[in-house]
């Protein structure tokens, strides 16, 4: 059974769950489409930080292809 932890810096809460190769697969209770993996603890808030802009971007990406398509529809 693999070891699960809770952390939290502050500003971020992971769940780390360990690896069978090593390291964390590092996800947020928070954000359940974030997900990454990490060596260290200090490594997995990093990630996790650099994961959660991603999300971010790809879902503002999103947003607005989905806003331009009910434009259109809207102009037919």
């Amino acid at each position: 059974m693999r070891k699960r932890y809770t952390v939290s810096d502050g500003k971020q809460v992971l769940n780390l769950e360990e690896a069978e190769e090593g390291g964390y697969v590092v996800t947020s209770p928070l954000d359940p489409e974030l997900i990454t993996e990490a060596e260290t603890i200090r490594e997995a808030f990093s990630n996790a930080k650099d994961a959660a802009k991603a999300l971010s971007h790809s879902r503002r990406k999103l947003m607005r292809s989905l806003s331009a398509a009910a434009r259109n529809k809207r102009a037919l």
